[in-house]
């Protein structure tokens, strides 16, 4: 029988209500739920931030895009020729997903009442459009198909600068050789909440980019690959450049591939530093917690001296006395932990459901607080709780050993 854990588990239980630590310890218990709670949502919003801009940005880009080396990361693109036989060899690659041409070109939209500069973005029948589908407001997705027509989608935020809607038509025009102009129709009206990009971005058929610039349909900007995960990004883009550099195209130059960090740095460094405000959040309500405990032991076991000096007088160690609070300790930091996981969970459950707390898209990219369940990192943020509470009771319980049983029998 464990003595230690018998008797600890008697003073915890015990419904004494004239215990001068229970105020402490109710502090102590609801510090440590908070702290738990906090942690939880500060990982899951963390993590659900990142998460939205991160499919956001991939989104309008791909994981990875083969372009002309000589495009010099520009909007007006120098072609590449098509081949079926890249295609296969793109996609049989371990990891990746889709693989579909694109292009891009820069222009002007201009009505009666506003222009703007844009970028009309055309893609062939192959694009995955489950993210601009999943975000389409009125109307719907462009279909290429057999037959070209001049449809277009455009995002919500150009739609009520210009006071169009689906069915409504409008001129964009390219500064080439000479300035062409071409009339699409609204076929769908998107919203991101991705502002820089929202205000950027038309997208249309393959093939209208393929007549303004001169080329024929087998040539486009470059290819767009999606890879099913993102870990794995580094290491795909690595054997996609083994299978294209040896290629050398019409104009004599080679393939240019660069992963979405590299097309997007400022926006992944910034999703990076917030790893640093969750390190610095944890430690702080960690620090937070354990001193809330190491107050409430210390009251705990100067409540309780002639306890001490009864045990120590009928042969009991320091350390089976000091065993006897770090247990009541930890039934304690369980306690707390385990409301802190209620109410942690609950939150983030009622965010994730209703969307409760409004954003700013502005400033934010999204218009609710994004959360994401991430059920391993939970599981660790748990036991380093515990492991970390438990250490930090190590410490105070040494005062027991300081208590002498003469002096307190003396005493009494």
């Amino acid at each position: 029988m464990n003595v230690e854990y018998f008797i600890a588990k008697r003073i915890h239980f015990r419904q004494d209500r004239k215990n001068v630590s229970r105020p402490a310890v109710r502090i102590a218990i609801i510090g440590i739920a908070i702290g738990l709670a906090v942690m939880l949502l500060t990982i899951s919003i963390v993590l659900g931030f990142k998460q939205e801009i991160r499919n956001k940005t991939i989104g309008f880009g791909g994981h990875i895009q083969l372009t002309n080396f000589d495009t010099n990361n520009s909007y007006e693109m120098l072609p590449v020729q098509l081949s079926d036989s890249l295609l296969d060899s793109l996609r049989s690659i371990p990891g990746v997903g889709t693989v579909s041409a694109f292009a891009t070109k820069p222009g002007i939209i201009k009505t009666s009442s506003a222009f703007q500069g844009i970028v009309l973005k055309g893609v062939g029948p192959d694009f995955d459009a489950r993210f601009f589908k999943n975000n389409i407001t009125e109307g719907e997705f462009i279909e290429p198909g057999d037959s070209l027509r001049n449809e277009a989608v455009i995002s919500q935020h150009m739609a009520r600068l210009f006071q169009l809607k689906t069915g409504d038509s409008f001129y964009t025009y390219f500064i080439q050789d000479q300035v062409r102009a071409r009339r699409f129709t609204v076929k769908g009206i998107y919203s991101t909440n991705f502002i820089e990009y929202d205000k950027l971005f038309i997208l249309t058929d393959l093939r209208q980019i393929q007549q303004l610039s001169g080329w024929n349909e087998h040539q486009a900007g470059g290819y767009e690959l999606r890879i099913t995960d993102f870990d794995q990004l580094d290491k795909i883009n690595d054997k996609v450049y083994s299978i294209v550099s040896p290629v050398v195209l019409d104009d004599g130059s080679s393939y240019y591939t660069r992963t979405i960090r590299e097309i997007n740095p400022q926006i992944f460094a910034w999703l990076d530093l917030l790893d640093i405000n969750v390190w610095v959040i944890l430690a702080l309500m960690l620090a937070v917690a354990g001193f809330n405990m190491i107050s409430g032991l210390l009251i705990l076991i100067l409540e309780r001296t002639s306890m001490i000096g009864i045990l120590k007088s009928i042969g009991s160690t320091n350390w089976s006395v000091r065993r006897i609070f770090l247990y009541h300790s930890l039934f304690l930091i369980g306690k707390g932990m385990m409301w802190g996981n209620i109410a942690g969970l609950a939150l983030i459950t009622l965010q994730y459901f209703t969307g409760i707390i409004p954003l700013d898209p502005e400033a934010y990219y999204v218009n609710t607080v994004p959360v994401l369940y991430h059920w391993p990192l939970f599981i660790v943020l748990n036991i380093g709780t515990l492991l970390v509470s438990v250490a930090m009771m190590i410490g105070p319980s040494y005062l027991i050993t300081k208590i002498l049983p003469a002096k307190i029998i003396r005493y009494e």
